[in-house]
């Protein structure tokens, strides 16, 4: 059901299993025993970082496989993506699969937008069981939108450390202990900022413009959610995020977290903290997912951001576009109620 301009609710969509498959400085920071797969080669064992993203992504496929006991047959549709050109990790992945599958690109907001897709074919009866799987790794990154690692590049303390990981989702009509139940499609917001080096300020305006639309278009106070959780504002866009939101009327300052902050500790070499198109996914279906099985939370709102840029668009001096996607999930008692 519609509401609104961009928010939708959802009534036959739940979150079946979850897998993580992360790398050495994800599976030693503070959520690492929330992760299914930890590799400590950056490599995964393959020649190359793009070979590296592909292995990742094609485990976090088997292990959800392997914790719902299906196949790839099994399966409707997938939706996912990375920070690839022409995602060639998760398409490449995709080839190993038996599966029709929907390549998605929305930067570091790709996992919210593909838990949207995947929910939208569910709640409309275009399918029954639905994959989503998204990642990015650190050195591939650097090496597409700013220098190899091997150059050893500097970095300012507004720069983020992306994330090595990938998360997959199993979505399905069945009821299960988590329900996703509404989403907001993101409206792309260009708050004029030129430094790429400092993605947290660009996507903050985005991700406040998200929330506070979602809010109204749903009539939920910002107290509805115990957690509101934005993909990678890290240290320097989450202080700017509850300033905007404060300004419209709203109070998160209190139940907000970001996964780039949620993903690393501060004494890890991550400058402002986590970004890349795998925190937000590796978060949100590893520790959000098992906060919500076991009821230590009950309703959280998550919310991608993204920077829609790339590395040849910045040379021309262009300002830097965003965008904010978001699901609400919910604790679900299964038999009946919230």
């Amino acid at each position: 059901m519609k509401l609104g301009r961009s928010s939708y609710q959802f009534e036959h969509v739940y979150v079946e299993t979850s897998a993580t498959v992360v790398g050495e400085m994800e599976a030693t920071g503070p959520l690492g025993h929330y992760f299914d797969v930890k590799g400590f080669d950056p490599y995964f064992g393959k020649k190359s970082w793009e070979q590296a993203e592909m292995r990742m992504t094609e485990q976090a496929i088997e292990k959800i496989f392997e914790k719902a006991g299906i196949s790839d047959t099994d399966l409707d549709v997938a939706f996912g993506g990375d920070l690839v050109n022409q995602l060639v990790p998760t398409h490449y992945a995709m080839r190993m699969f038996d599966v029709p599958f929907v390549g998605v690109y929305s930067a570091c907001a790709t996992a919210i937008e593909s838990l949207i897709l995947a929910s939208t074919f569910l709640e409309n009866n275009m399918a029954n069981r639905a994959l989503t799987v998204t990642s990015s790794h650190t050195n591939m990154a650097e090496k597409q939108f700013r220098m190899p690692v091997e150059y050893g590049g500097p970095k300012g303390d507004t720069s983020q450390y992306t994330a090595t990981g990938s998360g997959a989702g199993l979505l399905s009509r069945t009821p299960s202990t988590i329900k996703i139940e509404a989403a907001t499609l993101g409206i792309i917001i260009d708050a004029m900022q030129k430094n790429p080096a400092d993605m947290g300020s660009a996507m903050a305006p985005a991700a406040s413009h998200t929330i506070s639309r979602h809010l109204r278009e749903l009539g939920r106070p910002a107290d509805y959610y115990d957690l509101i959780v934005t993909g990678d504002l890290a240290s320097i866009g989450s202080p700017i995020l509850v300033d905007l939101l404060k300004q419209e009327g709203y109070d998160i300052k209190s139940r907000h977290k970001d996964c780039g902050n949620l993903l690393y500790d501060v004494h890890q070499p991550t400058f402002a903290g986590g970004s890349g198109a795998g925190c937000v996914s590796i978060v949100t279906l590893g520790y959000i997912v098992e906060m919500l099985r076991t009821k230590q939370l009950n309703k959280v709102l998550i919310v991608g951001t993204g920077a829609l840029l790339n590395s040849a668009i910045v040379t021309q001096k262009e300002t830097i576009p965003c965008i904010a996607h978001a699901v609400a999930l919910s604790s679900h008692h299964v038999g009946g109620g919230h």
